[in-house]
């Protein structure tokens, strides 16, 4: 490609976009752009977060987000890195990375994922105003620290949502499962594999 005498210096970047098929909060997503951009800073790597965004569902629910990268060398020692980085911090099943002006993607991510929705309406008056969720938060957290953790919630009009990655669906849900048959803020709550 011929580039112009003021081009001379100047190093063409290539657009990707990292999709990561993961429930977050757009703050959340600003944490990883954030913790990937100090991590290529760190190494010397001409490789920028230029934007992103978060795809929602009709009813306001994070499906996945996307993170745009600017990325001077487009090898594949340097789209690697990214992918690895990527998992390394938050990659479920179905996560992927394009490029730009070509045919690639390139698909990636081993973690699962599992909500669990609390239902907001149809329980008795007296188990909503005697139960805070924020002192359930911790604890299903704490039972699948060995294999997952909390990366996400939603406050949905009828529904609250904790959102689990980790190394198995099956594990977390059996690990949650006594969690939701002790309070009663759980009751008719679900759960549901999301990655």
């Amino acid at each position: 490609m011929q580039k112009g005498n003021d081009m001379e210096n100047q190093q063409e970047m290539t657009a990707m976009t990292v999709t990561l098929k993961a429930r977050i909060e757009p703050e959340r997503r600003a944490d990883l752009e954030d913790a990937f951009t100090q991590v290529m800073q760190g190494m010397g790597k001409e490789i920028q977060v230029t934007g992103g965004g978060t795809l929602l569902s009709d009813n306001g629910e994070a499906e996945e987000c996307d993170i745009e990268l600017a990325v001077a060398d487009a090898s594949d020692e340097n789209i690697s890195l990214i992918i690895q980085l990527f998992s390394s911090m938050l990659a479920p099943k179905g996560s992927r990375l394009a490029i730009h002006g070509e045919d690639t993607v390139i698909e990636f991510g081993d973690e699962e994922g599992l909500a669990l929705y609390f239902n907001g309406t149809e329980l008795p008056d007296e188990v909503y105003e005697n139960s805070d969720i924020n002192e359930i938060f911790d604890k299903p957290d704490e039972a699948v620290e060995e294999i997952g953790a909390i990366h996400g919630v939603w406050e949905g009009p009828t529904e609250t949502a904790f959102y689990f990655y980790g190394t198995s669906f099956a594990e977390m849900s059996a690990l949650i499962q006594p969690i939701i048959d002790s309070f009663p803020l759980c009751e008719k709550s679900r759960i549901v594999q999301i990655a």
